[in-house]
Parts: C-alpha cells; structure tokens; sequence
C-alpha cells in the first residue's frame, strides 16, 4: 500500500509518500508546501492543490491520509486550516483516492506513543522508524507521522480490528 499523507496549512503544508517493502514502512519522498507570506490565500491554495497532483502522478498512491480537523481557539486559524485541508482533500478526491483522517492525538501516540508529544519528539520517531539520513522539518515529520498511522491502522483493520475513519 502506497499512501500520499498530508499535514495541511497555508503557508507550510507537508507532504509525504511512504509505502510498505516486505512489511516495512518506507519513506518514498517527503517535504513541505512552502507559500510565502506575500502570497494571496487564494495563491496558496492554489499551489497546494497543484503540487498535491504533481505527486499523485509521479508516486501513484493508493489512498490519502490527513489530520483531522483540530481544535483552534481562533475561529480565522480555523477557517484558514479548513480552506487547506479542503484543498488538499479536493486534489486527492479528484484523482479518486479513497481519503482518510486521523486525529492529532492519535497520529502521536501511534508515533511516539504517547498522545502529547512534542513536534521534536515526532520528528526524531520518524526518521528512526523510517531509517532516514535527516531529520524531517517538523511539517514534512507530521505527515510521515500520518501515513505511519495509516499504515499501521490498515494493517490492524487487515487483522480484522477496524479503526479507521474515511471522508
């Protein structure tokens, strides 16, 4: 299974590809959206929904993993993560990936485990269970933390412990 994971924001969106080799999670690319701050919320959105389609036709995933929505004390913060993430889910929706989210407590504990941890602490799991050569920027280390959760989670709902929730 091949899964294109997404930690969706405006100005820095991460991104990932990671599948299975032999039963071994493995990270194919990984990096994040940059937009600069001069950019118009418009732009972003944009530039998010097109890199997404860049890597959907060069990786082929099978499927889309996300964060699901958080809770912000800002209602602006959550309206501009919400246009975000509904860019991202549009260009995987488009390509006809099936579409999944995780909450953010729950990505953590399947990574570090526990549910409170840090982005540091995220970043350093990842790339010791990814075997990487560089540690992640903590949004690109988000999404490896999201599709090691799909991973993960498919392979216990494969086991016949359903735990996943599609959009």
């Amino acid at each position: 299974m091949r899964v294109l994971a997404i930690d969706a924001s405006l100005r820095n969106t991460g991104v990932a590809i990671i599948d299975t080799n032999k039963g071994k999670p493995r990270s194919l690319y990984f990096g994040t959206i940059h937009n600069a701050s001069s950019m118009r919320s418009s732009a972003c959105l944009v530039a998010i929904r097109d890199r997404i389609i860049e890597l959907i036709r060069e990786h082929e995933p099978d499927c889309c993993a996300l964060e699901s929505v958080i809770y912000v004390q800002s209602y602006k913060t959550a309206i501009v993560l919400g246009a975000a993430r509904g860019a991202a889910i549009l260009a995987a929706a488009e390509n006809g990936l099936p579409i999944f989210e995780y909450p953010p407590n729950r990505i953590k504990q399947a990574t570090v485990g526990r549910g409170a941890a840090g982005k540091n602490q995220v970043a350093f799991m990842v790339r010791a269970l990814l075997g990487l050569t560089v540690t992640p920027d903590p949004d690109a280390a988000d999404a490896l933390a999201i599709g090691l959760t799909h991973l993960r989670t498919a392979e216990t709902a494969r086991l016949g412990v359903p735990a996943v929730t599609q959009i």
